[in-house]
């Protein structure tokens, strides 16, 4: 298979110059190595720029609403486990809407990816601050600049235990297409966020700006095992910061804690002798 397999004929509705164009690139990429049909893969997303990519890519197709991009995509998983489930999402749809579902599917540890393009800002509403935007960054919202400490995704998830934390930079889309090869093959909640300028908007975190900082990690000489080192490594921000696998462990998925894995898929179930007549009776 290659890219092409999974264009779609949607029009693209982003800003010429946007980083989600690399996002877009590097799934391509990494679903036409995974050789998976079209038809076994769904692609969930909620509200925002980065909601708009499913439309992009031919498969399955789920849009849910701000902030509740995980609970279909962890029901679809747990009711087809034959199924390669990826969010699509943005730092303010999963980390500030979304962040409680965020938290708690970490814990649950469903087998889906999860890719967020973390611009730093509100892109689809026009510039507002987010939760990962910079101290004392200025919008015209936060006009005298933010005075909140930004939401730090990569350690939160390490210190949940999630089994895969991964950086990728939007303008690498070779490397990314890697991180998000790993993260589907990954058995467990995969977290992979991805620096994506937004060209409209955040006028600091740019192209540029990323490309005299980002770093590769060196696997030879880090290991992405220890939790310790990975926490310190996720912490590394400024003048370097560092992309790759920050940290990767096995964990028992939340299909094999309950058993589902050893049970016919539900999606294979016989319904049509269910009788719901009561319940409907409760939404006349």
């Amino acid at each position: 298979m290659n890219s092409m397999d999974f264009k779609s004929n949607d029009p693209i509705a982003w800003c010429p110059g946007c980083g989600d164009f690399g996002i877009l690139n590097a799934l391509k990429k990494a679903l036409a190595v995974l050789g998976r049909a079209p038809k076994d893969i769904l692609m969930v997303s909620g509200i925002g720029q980065a909601a708009k990519l499913p439309h992009y890519v031919k498969a399955n197709c789920f849009n849910g609403l701000h902030g509740r991009s995980l609970p279909p995509a962890v029901a679809a998983k747990i009711t087809n486990r034959d199924l390669t489930v990826i969010v699509t999402t943005g730092d303010g749809d999963c980390y500030g809407e979304g962040g409680n579902h965020f938290i708690h599917n970490i814990r649950r540890n469903v087998d889906i990816t999860v890719i967020v393009h973390d611009n730093q800002i509100y892109g689809l509403t026009k510039g507002q601050a987010s939760p990962t935007t910079e101290l004392g960054y200025e919008t015209k919202v936060q006009v005298n600049g933010v005075v909140l400490e930004p939401f730090h995704p990569l350690e939160t998830a390490i210190a949940l235990g999630c089994g895969f934390v991964a950086r990728g930079f939007s303008t690498d889309s070779d490397h990314l297409a890697a991180l998000i090869l790993e993260g589907i093959k990954h058995k467990g909640f995969s977290l992979i966020d991805v620096l994506q300028p937004c060209v409209s908007f955040n006028k600091k975190n740019t192209h540029e700006w990323y490309a005299k900082r980002v770093y590769k990690l060196d696997y030879k000489a880090y290991d992405r095992s220890n939790k310790i080192m990975a926490y310190e490594k996720a912490s590394e921000w400024g003048d370097k910061i560092p992309i790759g696998v920050i940290y990767q462990t096995a964990r028992d998925t939340y299909e094999e804690r309950r058993g589902l894995n050893k049970k016919p898929k539900l999606v294979d179930e016989d319904i049509s002798n269910i009788d719901i007549s009561g319940i409907l009776k409760d939404f006349k």
